[in-house]
């Protein structure tokens, strides 16, 4: 039922006049008198005794006023209730994946920051690799993604979110610390990779391929650690060397428990990624929070 009708009607009957009831909801006399017709159309009933002097509900009209002032009574509150919480504090839960080189420390930082801002809200993030936070955001089980390639998935929209870099992390000491290798170089090493849909794997198979005309697998890969982790535990206990979000060791390579190198010829910069399901309206949370994020993500 249309509640600009119900209005209309109601008005009317408070103010027993068509001309007092469109004064005094700033519209025409014509105007209430069309809403109130059409509400009488609708139902099939005479609601409004219009042969005397004053304008008085009929029993159908009397019967309807009583709940038609509930309905808009609580119309009301529901706007007021929207507008406090389009206003007032963040509340609710915020649920968002990323790949494991973003989410790892950067987005899990940035996360915690964001969290302490709003107490009422609940932030969940949830690290898989890239194809699974993809399908995911399509699936809209989470809300936002943040991840490192964008694969093609016609359910998600892509947009830049911050830069990043992948660096050949090698655990201090070895010969590589601090230099710039060649490809060639990497031949007689222990190549530690992610598993297969991580991020930081795909871009690395397409530069190589791309820029050195070479396969992973022909660079000695003997050993595959699933996520992030585990390949930076591995390099820290001496196993090898990786490719990695250079943002997710800082704290390793300010404490000299990794070291990093360079790989001639490689251009290992990247765009981290935004994901959002096409079409979906976002909630305030996730606005608030991206802008937020702005400001503090390279």
């Amino acid at each position: 039922m249309d509640t600009r009708q119900l209005r209309a009607f109601c008005t009317v009957v408070e103010r027993r006049s068509f001309s007092q009831a469109a004064e005094r909801l700033g519209v025409t006399q014509p105007a209430v008198s069309l809403q109130v017709r059409a509400l009488e159309k609708r139902l099939g009933l005479q609601l409004l005794d219009r042969s005397g002097r004053r304008v008085e509900p009929t029993e159908a009209g009397a019967r309807l006023f009583r709940s038609a002032q509930r309905l808009l009574a609580l119309e009301e509150d529901l706007v007021n209730e929207l507008a406090a919480d389009a206003e007032g504090e963040l509340q609710g839960t915020l649920e968002i994946g990323a790949s494991t080189g973003p989410g790892g420390v950067v987005l899990s930082r940035v996360l915690c920051d964001f969290a302490e801002q709003h107490p009422k809200l609940n932030v969940a993030l949830s690290v898989f690799d890239t194809q699974t936070v993809v399908e995911r955001v399509a699936e809209r089980t989470l809300e936002l993604g943040v991840v490192g390639a964008a694969p093609r998935h016609r359910g998600v929209d892509y947009a830049p979110f911050f830069r990043d870099s992948v660096t050949l992390a090698c655990p201090p000491g070895h010969p590589f610390a601090g230099r710039t290798v060649t490809v060639d170089e990497l031949r007689g090493e222990t190549l530690i990779v992610m598993q297969d849909g991580a991020g930081v794997r795909q871009l690395i198979e397409e530069e190589l391929r791309r820029r050195a005309g070479v396969r992973l697998r022909d660079l000695g890969v003997r050993l595959e650690l699933g996520l992030q982790e585990s390949v930076t535990s591995a390099v820290r206990s001496g196993y090898g060397l990786t490719f990695i979000s250079r943002l997710s060791i800082e704290n390793d390579l300010a404490a000299g428990t990794l070291a990093e190198a360079t790989v001639e010829g490689l251009d290992l910069e990247r765009e981290v990624l935004l994901v959002r399901a096409a079409g979906r309206s976002e909630t305030r949370a996730a606005r608030e929070f991206l802008e937020f994020a702005s400001s503090r993500l390279p």
